[in-house]
């Protein structure tokens, strides 16, 4: 590499993205936009409880639809197939299917979390970290602080809903366009479903109208479907098939719910001397070909990330994870584990320095002195924001950091109670992601992630009742609308280590910085998500 001195596209904070105008005026192509000659369109009847199958179904009233052109069954469900896609719903509302629910999921999340909860209390199955003895230093500790915090499904909601097209071509190849995150794992899905060899498979790679995860599926998912129709009628044309708002609301891949059960022991100087932490919830990789690699003596990494490297300096600690078995489909969201790991570690921590009578800011230091780069984006963010001078009147402060994905954020948070709900003014961000190859690309991603998780903290959640998913639109499933986004101002740290990730690291410790600054203002702790839940009651 070049001496940095004589970089000049390198950390380069003018240079900006190619595609910003194009993606701000729709002139750039997503999947949704794309229409090939002759192309049909497909839309699938799914069952409504998960892990349910066709029984049965009747086709004729469907195929007497305007535009219908044909009706068939796949493993995932009845396709509908018209010359658009207003034919091919208007044929869908006609169908009439007989599911077969005996293998399906049929609890809601009211029972899930019940029974997580009673799990919670118990030992965990696994554990993923043991440092010296928790249980005996909690046994002589002077005092005890006990949390359980409880964190719900969360849809990934993209913009763009799901959609894929596939063509299969004379010559024996088959085409596929869409927004594919593991476009590698796709040509062999797709090869398998064909029964071509995986060099015959050309994948398209579009943009995608919003992935955060959900377009990366081990089974394909509409990747699949989309070959599924295509093979079913021949081939004779290229099909699209693309899932409804509802439809991907309901037809699952959810970021798993969790119950965290939290303690700690303080001596009498006000030390943390033990920690421990049992997570309860799903296995995001549990069945799939990444099962080998992430799973290890029991413990989904992704389950624990977070949690099991908690960076404070404790000398007993206690990380255990209990994986539960419920037929809600799962998937990575954005930041995987630290979605729920970063808020309970950062909202206990919070919670633990105060009762030891000491500033949030100031206990976390003492306890980072291994950990420079967790140390470093704190008092970045803390001094940006002003941490030891007072906010402004009826504001108040909350902090937070966690390291994701190599790289550390840094949140602080400014809030004010407004009729009873937290309204956020103001976020600091700090981040250290190595060298900056791009600023600007940097400070967006630190911008969007930030209200991505903060949206979800504030009133995301998907619920089940009777294994059915009741939300179904954005408004029922309420990201965060653009008059609750916060001003923002990032600080990137001045780095010479490697470049790492920033599309995902923006988001966890928004939540936990949030709620911290809500806990100052008003007294009360955050135990289950999304914050509304709490205000509502």
């Amino acid at each position: 590499p070049k001496n940095p001195a004589d970089w000049t596209q390198i950390g380069n904070g003018e240079l900006r993205r190619f595609d910003s105008a194009s993606k701000a005026d729709g002139t750039h192509l997503f999947t949704i936009d794309v229409k090939l000659p002759g192309m049909l369109t497909g839309v699938v009847s799914h069952p409504p409880k998960f892990g349910g199958k066709v029984k049965s179904y009747d086709s004729s009233e469907a195929l007497k639809v305007a535009g219908v052109t044909d009706v068939v069954e796949i493993p995932r469900g009845i396709a509908v197939v018209g010359k658009n896609m207003w034919a091919a719903i208007k044929g869908r509302e006609l169908l009439k299917v007989e599911w077969d629910d005996a293998e399906a999921e049929k609890r809601g999340t009211a029972e899930i979390f019940d029974e997580y909860r009673t799990m919670a209390e118990q030992k965990p199955v696994v554990s993923a970290r043991s440092d010296g003895n928790a249980a005996a230093a909690m046994s002589s500790a002077a005092k005890i602080i006990e949390a359980t915090y409880e964190f719900p499904y969360l849809a990934h909601a993209p913009m763009e809903p799901l959609n894929a097209i596939a063509r299969g071509n004379a010559d024996g190849t088959i085409e596929v366009w869409g927004g594919h995150q593991i476009p590698d794992v796709y040509q062999g899905v797709v090869a398998g479903i064909a029964g071509v060899a995986p060099e015959k498979v050309t994948l398209h790679v579009m943009k995608t109208g919003g992935g955060f995860g959900r377009r990366a599926v081990a089974d394909g998912d509409v990747v699949a479907e989309s070959v599924m129709v295509a093979k079913a009628i021949g081939y004779r044309a290229p099909i699209k098939v693309q899932w409804t708002r509802e439809d991907d609301m309901t037809g699952g891949r959810y970021r798993p719910a969790y119950v965290h059960k939290m303690k700690a022991g303080l001596d009498s100087d006000g030390n943390v001397i033990a920690w421990s932490n049992h997570i309860v919830g799903q296995s995001i990789v549990k069945g799939t070909p990444f099962e080998q690699a992430l799973v290890k003596n029991g413990v989904d990494a992704t389950s624990v990330e977070g949690a099991s490297n908690v960076p404070y300096a404790i000398p007993n600690i206690s990380v255990g994870l209990t994986t539960t078995d419920v037929r809600v489909p799962v998937l990575w969201w954005r930041a995987v584990g630290s979605t729920h790991t970063a808020f309970a570690v950062e909202a206990f921590i919070d919670e633990i320095a105060v009762a030891a009578g000491k500033d949030p800011y100031d206990f976390r230091t003492e306890l980072l002195g291994e950990h420079p780069r967790h140390a470093g984006v704190l008092k970045l963010a803390a001094d940006k924001a002003g941490w030891h001078t007072p906010p402004p009147e009826g504001h108040y402060r909350g902090l937070a950091v966690h390291e994701s994905f190599h790289s550390y954020v840094a949140h602080v948070a400014e809030v004010s109670m407004e009729s009873g709900e937290p309204k956020v003014h103001r976020v600091v961000v700090a981040v250290d992601c190595g060298i900056a190859i791009n600023p600007d690309v940097i400070r967006a991603q630190m911008e969007g992630g930030t209200g991505f998780g903060l949206g979800a903290i504030l009133g995301e959640e998907l619920t089940l009742v009777g294994g059915e998913v009741e939300q179904t639109n954005y408004d029922t499933y309420t990201p965060l609308r653009m008059d609750r986004m916060p001003e923002i101002e990032v600080h990137i740290v001045p780095s010479t280590e490697k470049p790492t990730g920033v599309g995902e690291p923006g988001v966890p410790s928004i939540g936990p910085a949030v709620a911290n600054a809500i806990a100052a203002a008003t007294g009360r702790r955050i135990y289950t998500l999304p914050l509304r839940k709490t205000f509502a009651s």
